[in-house]
Parts: structure tokens; C-alpha cells; sequence
């Protein structure tokens, strides 16, 4: 909690560039880009955060398996867009993880999309397993981390 009292989420921030291949023919980005685009910011937020995912495939053989992903779009993005994809962490219990997102254009601040991924933490069996204690904790704690 703030000095105010206001609650602030851990957000992290990843740029990124709207790319011509990632375009369809009416010049907008095709709509599968924007979960490639969580990923990033996903992977992305993890690593600010302290976390890494190559390293916990693996030391600890365990993979984050996307089990729902939602998104809603708002507006187009076109090419040689700057964007800004902007990801927390939503909840966490026990091998669920829950991750929001919202992708806005940098020149103007609008909102493109927004959505969310749920991920079960699998082993190379993909059977569900444990979070291992780590991941868990940081992961948590950007859950429900506030900033002042």
C-alpha cells in the first residue's frame, strides 16, 4: 500500500514493434498475435521479477501449461506500431497460475486488447505438479505485491 493508501499492482512492461508479417491483408494485426504478444509479456514480467523459465524447465523439469487463454480486442494495431504490453500476475494457488494483460499503443495510450492465460504447472508428463517453492513464492508475491 501507498503513502495514500492506494493499492498498486507489480506491472511489467514490454515494448515491442508491430512487425509487416504480422499483419493481415486489411493492414491490421491478425488477431493470433496478441497471445504471442502475452507470451512475451509473460515471460518478460517473469524475469523482471526475477524468475527464469528456461532455468526452471530445467533445474526443476517442470513447464507452465497454458490451459485458458481469453482475449478481448478494443482497437486495431498497425504496422511499425510501437505497443506496449503491460502483464501481472493475478493469482496464484498451489500449480495455478493466473496472468492478466493489456496491450495499448504507445503514441496515443489507447487500449487494444486485454486478456488473460491460466496455466497448470506440468511435468514433461504434463501430469499436474507441484510449483516448486521458488516460482511459487515470487510468483505470489507479484500477485499480491503492492508498491508505494
Amino acid at each position: 500500500m501507498s503513502k495514500d493508501g492506494a493499492v498498486h499492482k507489480v506491472v511489467g512492461e514490454t515494448r515491442l514493434r508491430v512487425r509487416y508479417a504480422e499483419t493481415d491483408q486489411m493492414g491490421v494485426v491478425y488477431y493470433a498475435n496478441y497471445l504471442v504478444w502475452f507470451e512475451v509479456g509473460r515471460a518478460e514480467l517473469m524475469r523482471q521479477r526475477g524468475l527464469d523459465y528456461k532455468q526452471m524447465e530445467i533445474e526443476e523439469d517442470c513447464l507452465m501449461a497454458v490451459v485458458e487463454a481469453t482475449a478481448r480486442y478494443k482497437a486495431p494495431a498497425r504496422y511499425d506500431e510501437e505497443l506496449i504490453v503491460e502483464t501481472t500476475v493475478t493469482g496464484v494457488r498451489g500449480p495455478v497460475v493466473r496472468f492478466s494483460y493489456r496491450v495499448l499503443r504507445v503514441a496515443d495510450g489507447v487500449l487494444l486488447c486485454e486478456g488473460e492465460t491460466v496455466h497448470v504447472v506440468v511435468g514433461r508428463d504434463m501430469k499436474r505438479r507441484a510449483m516448486p517453492r521458488k516460482y511459487a513464492a515470487l510468483l505470489s508475491a507479484a500477485a499480491s505485491h503492492t508498491q508505494a
